[in-house]
């Protein structure tokens, strides 16, 4: 007898847990665009998607909202997708929903790498949704759940079904976002998206991205989408021969509606027909894992793609073509000598990237790094998902005290006010003069820049700055004072996470 659950109007609950203070947050920033999150939880809505359509669903993001106990009373079966940085929130919810007898379903990198630490969950849906869920459903249809689904295999996300974003509140967030491939070609030591999501680069057929982002538009969202990619770039030949050239026509017939960022490898930079091309599609900016400027420590973490290369040149390159480059630092390589710190300093100073997310190396459980670094006794704890709070979860081979008195030298250099803006300055002197600015002014955008007046230009101590820069923004490159505000904002808020180190 089975309990045909696929033909029963199930309730599903999707929760995603909070965020704490963070670098990638942006929780200062968020406040001047009257936003509470940076982008909604594209994990749980894809899987909202996998579910049965007679099922019933609710979203709860914790960053935007409360989780209210009518919602988990309404509910049969919770569903929670997390990161590591989530793991305080995702301890609480737990609790919370056992206490009102509630069954607990559990997918996303924290669980899949650590599923061992959560053994109040009913059940741990691990691995890629689109092989594991669809076993698990089965079984919860035909009363066979088991309590773990996991596989070794990877899906074909060429089958993967449009997000349901009309579990979104939207407006709530200051971008909405989408998924074109999967996998990542290189095998950097400390990265873990190879272990969750293989070497070989799986990617969406152009059609399944037209149709999502014909989705997000017919939605109302006029603004920035980002491409979640590890690294978009991982098959350029698709992208310049198929991908890209559709969204350069679809979005030439919608008059422009979005903006796009996304994540991608340093060699970006060798490819300038790629490179004109994302910027004809709507892509102006890229965040791209720099880690360090040491040779010797990018050969012992495997980051062979940076290795041999000015890599000084290769931001400035992808600079001068009109796209905005972000970068994750990282110093606490075995290789890494006392001299490193002064030079992530004069290296981001140098490059004008003003998201310049510095961390302290940690070994995530699934990574190479971390069986190496066991296999020396040296594993301390679990890595507590956020690059930026001063933790270590290994012995590192310098000095421990040295390491992080060396890390907080290089947030004072490059997050005080003065080098700041003078970063800003520089990259703004040699940013392209035929850059198009594609954002809309809308009464929106217009009570942002207000606020920014008061807070930063008026209520703050560092407001010499921002004036100066706003000033020779708006008489020397006026095109360009959208991107000198939104900078201030983000040093703000960088200058109000570090705050006891500044």
């Amino acid at each position: 007898m089975t309990n045909n659950l696929t033909e029963t109007p199930i309730k599903i609950l999707l929760v995603y847990p909070m965020y704490p203070d963070t670098f990638w947050g942006f929780k200062y920033a968020l406040k001047f665009i009257n936003k509470k999150a940076t982008m909604p939880p594209l994990g749980l809505v894809t899987v909202a998607s996998l579910l049965p359509k007679k099922w019933q669903k609710k979203l709860v993001d914790l960053n935007i909202g409360s989780l209210k106990t009518k919602d988990i009373l309404w509910a049969d079966y919770i569903f929670i997708s997390a990161m590591s940085v989530q793991e305080k929130s995702v301890n609480e919810i737990i609790k919370k929903c056992k206490l009102l007898n509630k069954k607990i379903v559990a997918g996303g990198p924290l669980f899949t790498e650590e599923y061992e630490n959560f053994p109040e969950v009913d059940y741990l849906v691990l691995n890629e949704a689109e092989i594991t869920l669809p076993q698990f459903i089965n079984d919860l249809n035909n009363g066979t759940a088991k309590k773990i689904y996991e596989t070794s295999g990877f899906s074909n996300i060429a089958e993967t079904p449009v997000p349901d974003f009309s579990l979104v509140k939207a407006s709530k967030y200051a971008e909405l976002n989408i998924q074109y491939s999967r996998g990542c070609p290189f095998n950097c030591e400390f990265c873990d998206v190879t272990a969750l999501f293989g070497h070989r680069v799986r990617t969406k057929s152009t059609n399944q991205i037209i149709l999502e982002l014909e989705n997000i538009y017919n939605s109302g969202w006029r603004g920035n989408v980002f491409f979640v990619d590890d690294n978009f770039i991982g098959k350029p030949k698709v992208l310049k021969n198929d991908l890209l050239p559709a969204m350069i026509k679809w979005m030439e017939t919608k008059n422009y509606p979005f903006t796009f960022s996304t994540e991608a490898s340093i060699n970006l930079s060798d490819d300038t027909e790629l490179m004109n091309m994302m910027i004809q599609a709507g892509f102006n900016s890229v965040f791209i894992g720099i880690e360090t400027p040491d040779n010797a420590s990018l050969s012992e973490c495997g980051k062979t793609q940076n290795m041999n290369r000015d890599i000084l040149n290769s931001v400035k390159k992808i600079q001068n073509q009109g796209m905005e480059v972000s970068a994750g630092f990282i110093v606490g390589f075995d290789h890494d000598s006392p001299s490193i710190f002064q030079r992530q300093i004069n290296f981001i100073q140098e490059s004008g990237i003003m998201t310049a997310m510095v961390g302290l190396l940690n070994a995530p459980k699934k990574t190479r790094l971390y069986n190496r670094l066991k296999n020396e006794g040296r594993i301390l704890n679990e890595i507590s998902g956020n690059n930026t709070d001063f933790s270590l979860n290994f012995i590192p081979k310098m000095n421990i005290q040295q390491l992080l008195n060396g890390y907080k030298e290089i947030i004072r250099n490059i997050y005080s006010s003065k080098p700041y803006y003078k970063r800003m300055l520089n990259l703004l002197k040699r940013f392209p003069t035929n850059y198009r600015n594609r954002q809309r002014i809308t009464p929106s955008t217009i009570m942002s820049f207000l606020r920014t007046i008061f807070v930063i230009g008026i209520f703050n101590s560092h407001q010499k700055y921002y004036w100066l820069l706003f000033f020779w923004s708006l008489f020397n490159r006026p095109k360009l004072l959208p991107i000198a505000i939104k900078y201030s904002v983000y040093g703000y808020h960088f200058r109000k996470i570090f705050k006891d180190i500044l």
